[in-house]
């Protein structure tokens, strides 16, 4: 059914009940004016009449001739004009004239104020009693007035009447009208349906083209689709990234862990078709398997940590205390590395907005490098760290004793599986960490040390605002071979 005829039958449904409610009301208003009116005039007359009826229960009272009290019942029913009167003496004499119900009628005992009585047959009368007192002779008697109500009852009818056919009339009228007007109304909504309807994500990139109608409902719901639309989009894509990441995931641990595994199995073969090998050539191949595993299990370990940085989502960014962060990365270093001078220099609570996890992971891969090329012939690693702030970058800088890098292949060391002639690592490490910083949108920069020595340092520069939005659209660390991604690198 349509939105159009669903508002009209609503309308003309709802319509006739209000309108016999508002008769109702109105109704009732009438009826209060037309007592109003009647009492009025009852009350006039009643003040009109009054000293009539005083004179006339004194004539009576004072045995006056007949002729006399004859006279002035003329003149009460005279000034009692179109108002019936009855007028109640001592002894339960009455004197009535006029407009009144039957004398079978009972009337209320107090009746100072109008009040509605009915007689037989439905007829009712507006009644007003006057108490009406002679000092001499002492006498007291009761001034009855009557009005019928014949007139405002039939008033009330006509309105009862006109109300009832106004709700009658409105039914039809009011759906009509409302049809109308919805059918205007949802013009626009149905132009909007026709747009839509031709849209498929799935096989176009044509979006919804809405110009503004100035019906909030209608703009409110279009706003709501191309919002949908782009959600899907940006789904869609992420979809997309997470396939190629998958993808990229299985060719590069495909490709890479052929190496390993080609050469575990030859060190397996020889200890199957040699038992009786000699002891320090056994032990060598030992060694030999558990370089390559442990080489195995890192290399996993970096590809599964680069799939997951290309696949973070904004709202997993947050508050982030890096002294904190470098505390607990150097605690470690210590603890799997007893070996290592490690000195840690900064100022503690310095925050940036970021992944709390990805910037641990960076700063541990940056002292574990500086771990494993940080030392000079055989002694042993030494590891300056230092954390600080220029303006609003925080600082941290990894300083090592060990042989340094060379300018021209300071940018290769970022790239993926880039690994030095006695590299005991996977060659992702430092791969990881420009991920994580450039997902952070700082920079990293390998420079010499500046006081001269021997060794090389690592300086990451961190935005301590908050206001950036991350991360940065180009997400593809590890579906992209054999590059550094074009992240930042003064000097480098």
């Amino acid at each position: 059914m349509r939105l159009s005829t669903r508002i009209a039958i609503a309308v003309g449904v709802t319509v006739p009940p209000l309108v016999l409610a508002a008769g109702l009301l109105l109704l009732g208003l009438v009826t209060k004016d037309l007592h109003r009116q009647q009492d009025d005039a009852l009350s006039d007359r009643a003040a009109a009449v009054t000293p009539d009826a005083r004179a006339l229960l004194r004539a009576a009272a004072s045995g006056r001739p007949p002729s006399v009290e004859h006279a002035r019942e003329r003149r009460l029913f005279a000034a009692a004009l179109d108002v019936g009167v009855r007028l109640t003496g001592p002894a339960g004499t009455v004197t009535a004239g006029g407009p009144q119900p039957g004398a079978s009628v009972s009337l209320p005992p107090n009746a100072t104020a109008p009040v509605t009585v009915r007689a037989a047959g439905g007829a009712s009368w507006r009644v007003l009693a006057v108490p009406v007192s002679v000092n001499r002779p002492t006498m007291d008697g009761t001034l009855w007035l009557f009005s019928p109500d014949t007139a405002s009852q039939a008033l009330i009818r006509l309105v009862r009447g006109r109300v009832v056919t106004v709700a009658l009339l409105a039914a039809p009228l009011a759906g009509a009208a409302g049809w109308a007007a919805a059918a205007g109304t949802a013009r626009p909504l149905r132009r909007l349906q026709r747009r839509t309807s031709g849209l498929d994500p799935r096989t176009s990139t044509t979006r919804l083209d809405h110009t503004p109608t100035g019906i909030a409902e209608v703009d409110d719901l279009a706003r709501t689709i191309r919002t949908v639309l782009a959600r899907y989009d940006q789904q869609a894509g992420r979809t997309a990234e997470a396939l190629e990441v998958a993808r990229s995931f299985s060719s590069a641990a495909s490709h890479e862990l052929r190496t390993p595994l080609m050469s575990m199995r030859t060190n397996l073969d020889i200890l199957t078709e040699h038992p009786d090998l000699a002891d320090p050539d056994r032990t060598e191949v030992l060694q030999d398997l558990r370089r390559e595993h442990t080489r195995l299990l890192g290399l996993l370990v970096m590809l599964r940590a680069l799939a997951r940085g290309d696949l973070v989502e904004a709202d997993t960014f947050g508050p982030v205390d890096l002294a904190e962060v470098v505390d607990a990365s150097v605690a470690d270093l210590r603890r799997r590395h007893p070996d290592a001078e490690v000195t840690v220099a900064g100022s503690p609570g310095l925050w940036t907005h970021g992944w709390e996890q990805g910037l641990r992971s960076a700063v541990d891969n940056l002292l574990a490098n500086a771990y494993t090329h940080g030392r000079y012939e055989d002694q042993a690693p030494r590891i300056e760290v230092t954390l600080g702030q220029d303006g609003q970058d925080a600082v941290l800088t990894v300083d090592d004793r060990g042989p340094g890098i060379p300018p021209d292949r300071r940018e290769a060391v970022f790239q993926r599986f880039h690994r030095g002639p006695d590299s005991p690592g996977s060659g992702l490490g430092l791969t990881l960490v420009a991920q994580q910083i450039t997902l952070h949108q700082g920079r990293i920069t390998v420079l010499d040390r500046p006081d001269g020595r021997r060794g090389t340092r690592f300086e990451v520069r961190l935005p301590t605002r908050a206001d950036h939005t991350l991360p940065p659209p180009r997400r593809d660390w590890l579906s992209v071979p054999g590059t550094s991604q074009g992240f930042h690198k003064d000097g480098s």
